[in-house]
């Protein structure tokens, strides 16, 4: 008897939400290595930096009916330091398995930006690696330039806010139901 091989089961509902838990934050950290160092092999060990510091971490969480059950996607957000109305999003990273799916990295960004215009973003802006600028042209963001860093091609981008109402209970968050990307 042959069996025919199946697809990995992939949770049919993600919370977005800012990590607030010790376990989330330890996921999303974890997520960033595994997709920044291990995969794309853009830093040594660690990709942890000084925006650490300050930066807010985003969570996608599957769930098992309503219980949560691993982190399978990140992003962060922190202000600019000197001024506090220009936002940026960075290491946005989703879980191999889970690439397929457009409710998890859209739903970051959505929960990224809306959140930081809440707070009185007046600018967000994010270095995008080439190859997901169509993800964020999709998602209402324009390149103002192309750039190099770790020795990958990027473009700064800046979201339309019109297109992200402030959220104002990002610790809460919102569910996103997957669609499978085409």
């Amino acid at each position: 008897m042959i069996f025919e091989p199946f697809k990995p089961f992939l949770a049919s509902a993600y919370q977005i939400k800012f990590a607030t838990e010790a376990w989330e934050k330890r996921g999303a950290a974890a997520l960033r290595r595994q997709v920044f160092c291990s995969e794309q092999g853009l830093f040594d060990g660690d990709d942890r930096d000084a925006v650490d510091e300050t930066a807010i971490p985003i969570a996608a969480i599957s769930l098992f009916g309503v219980a949560a059950d691993a982190v399978v996607g990140t992003v962060r957000i922190h202000r600019h330091p000197e001024d506090r109305g220009v936002w940026w999003g960075s290491r946005l990273a989703v879980s191999r398995q889970y690439r397929r799916l457009g409710a998890v990295g859209a739903g970051l960004i959505r929960l990224a930006v809306a959140s930081a215009h809440a707070r009185g973003c007046h600018t967000f802006l994010g270095n995008i690696q080439s190859q997901n600028v169509d993800l964020f042209r999709h998602m209402h963001w324009r390149s103002l330039k192309e750039v190099e860093l770790y020795g990958k091609p990027h473009h700064m981008m800046q979201a339309d806010l019109d297109f992200y109402p402030p959220f104002p209970e990002p610790e809460v968050g919102f569910l996103s139901l997957p669609k499978l990307a085409a």
